[in-house]
């Protein structure tokens, strides 16, 4: 069995050619929370864990106020990257609160599911945002702009898929 999970994978992802701190990978992981939720603490514990087993090192960096670890892809990382990305993508799998509210929607009245379904708007807007503040950024990294870019396509569909789920509910359980 492998040591690496699809979370190893995504702290390889993020770490990158360039490299990450903890600071950066919790500040990705907030901006590309549409896509790939973990807590928090994760993003401190993996590369940690990575680097005992040889796919990541780091190395102390200076900081505002303290000294900040650095972490970046050893050799057996990048291979082991390079390996995953060539393997067949597969569908994402999908944690979907909405469905489940949809599934259960007949507990409570329509009018029940309506609104805490379009109370998910709010949230949908911070993500929008989030994205908007990542494509502005990423001429900053210019060795992944344009892939960026391609996951801020995506990102933006998942969200528009939550709003246009919204506004089909909204026509189909609202009263006339």
């Amino acid at each position: 069995m492998s040591d690496l999970t699809p979370f190893s994978y995504a702290i390889l992802c993020l770490v990158g050619r360039n490299g990450a701190g903890p600071h950066d990978l919790a500040r990705m992981m907030r901006e590309g929370q549409a896509i790939w939720a973990s807590a928090r603490s994760q993003y401190y514990a993996e590369p940690k864990r990575l680097e005992r087993l040889g796919y990541l090192q780091s190395d102390k960096q200076p900081g505002q106020t303290t000294e900040r670890t650095h972490y970046t892809l050893t050799d057996k990382g990048t291979q082991a990257l390079q390996r995953w990305l060539a393997e067949p993508t597969r569908y994402s799998r999908i944690q979907a609160e909405p469905v489940l509210h949809l599934l259960a929607a007949d507990f409570v009245d329509d009018a029940v599911t309506v609104e805490s379904l379009s109370a998910m708007r709010a949230e949908l807007a911070v993500l929008a945002e989030q994205v908007s503040n990542a494509e502005a950024r990423a001429s900053e990294f210019p060795h992944r702009e344009r892939y960026l870019r391609l996951s801020h396509t995506f990102m933006r569909a998942v969200i528009k898929a939550h709003e246009d789920l919204i506004e089909v509910v909204e026509k189909e359980l609202s009263p006339e």
